[in-house]
């Protein structure tokens, strides 16, 4: 199981109105005021000050995009705009700022207490919100090693700034999320599955997790039954061959927790049995690592039951997955923080040993006891001669367990 402390990053809401809302009418003029008090002077609040990034012409979105701006002035901290797409706005309702650039201003003061939490308590991976380019991945990886903390970064692309670095980002992170939700508001719903499709892609080229999330089953919040859009939006994910796929509302706030978990299994289970999983071609052999792709195809070809990957790092883990391998990689590592990072890794199972010994009566013995692998079974083992250098797996060996 991996722990994933999540910061929230500068999400930016209206703070205190009436509460029957405040009906914002098309051609009316409104104004945003950081901290303002509604009441006494007909400013909107807002909890963070934005004044100082937005400018005339940009658009200002309210309550996940329903509600539009445009932005006509800024004087003295005082956002004043016009609306353009009207609705009714609540209290602590939710502002994106799709044209604005909030110039690597990311971390809020609790994400910096968050932080010292995910230190306190070694979580494995840190996910940056609202990350904007690759500086902000490199910002949390210092502030990540000053606490001594342990942990992989997960960058969250949800806005359009991400999407137009998103090479870099992903080149800077240890994984990436696809954050559809804030990412339709900022960047545009038609855009959603493009930028899916391109960003499992680049991961897979980098051998880096890709994670898919929010909106996957969002219909089982109140209802027992998924949509068939949404059914096809999971399946989606898988047959692009994410890592993982995530759930968020459905099961934080959901009425039907457990039946949405077993929906999502169930899909992901079912397309999996339909999947193709070619031997590597010349092209991918560059892109990955031949070590891996020889492993794969040895394993194709002996109809191994498993391939094990001994690692002290997790690298050669990633390399064999980064092909979507047609049989599971048994992560065999010495590390507990590697054991557990590996939960989120496409197709993997990962197995804690005192040793690497990548023999009959060492991992593979430990692995059939376990029930993992049984007798006479072919496995595929991959492995280097110098532990804890990374990437400096070697070896390819074929065994039958005995």
């Amino acid at each position: 199981m991996s722990v994933i402390v999540d910061l929230q990053g500068p999400k930016i809401r209206v703070g205190s109105l009436p509460s029957e809302g405040l009906a914002l009418v098309r051609g009316r003029d409104v104004a945003f005021g950081f901290e303002a008090e509604y009441e006494r002077s007909g400013i909107i609040p807002v909890q963070h000050d934005i004044s100082k990034y937005v400018r005339a012409g940009q658009t200002v979105l309210l309550r996940d995009g329903q509600i539009r701006v445009r932005v006509d002035q800024v004087i003295k901290g005082i956002i004043h705009a016009q609306v353009v797409q009207p609705g009714l706005l609540f209290s602590s309702q939710g502002i994106n700022l799709p044209e604005t650039d909030l110039g690597g201003d990311i971390f809020t003061p609790k994400d910096l207490d968050d932080l010292k939490f995910a230190a306190k308590h070694q979580a494995d991976y840190v996910a940056l919100s609202f990350v904007q380019g690759p500086e902000d991945i490199v910002a949390l990886r210092r502030k990540v090693e000053r606490l001594n903390l342990d942990a992989g970064i997960i960058a969250k692309i949800e806005t359009r700034a991400a999407v137009d670095h998103i090479d870099e980002i992903v080149a800077e992170s240890d994984a990436v999320m696809v954050a559809r939700g804030d990412l339709a508001v900022e960047a545009g719903a038609e855009t959603v599955p493009v930028v899916q499709n391109y960003i499992v892609e680049a991961c897979r080229n980098k051998r880096k997790i890709v994670i898919v999330a929010t909106q996957m089953l969002e219909s089982m919040t109140e209802n027992k039954q998924p949509t068939r859009a949404e059914v096809s939006d999971v399946a989606t994910a898988v047959t692009q061959k994410a890592d993982a796929v995530m759930l968020s509302g459905e099961t934080a706030v959901g009425k039907f927790p457990v039946e949405t978990v077993q929906m999502m299994k169930s899909v992901i289970k079912y397309t999996e049995k339909f999947q193709d999983y070619p031997l590597p071609s010349l092209e991918e052999l560059g892109k990955y690592n031949a070590i891996a792709a020889a492993a794969i195809i040895l394993a194709r070809q002996v109809e191994a039951k498993v391939i094990i990957a001994g690692t002290s790092s997790g690298q050669t883990a990633r390399n064999l997955a980064a092909y979507r391998p047609p049989v599971p990689v048994i992560v065999a590592t010495d590390s507990q923080k590697v054991y557990q990072r590996m939960a989120l890794l496409w197709g993997a199972k990962a197995f804690l040993t005192q040793q690497l010994t990548l023999s009959n009566h060492g991992v593979i013995g430990e692995l059939k006891q376990a029930g993992a692998i049984d007798y006479n079974d072919p496995v595929v083992v991959a492995y280097g001669h110098h532990k804890g250098v990374v990437g400096g797996t070697d070896t390819i060996q074929v065994k039958v367990v005995e």
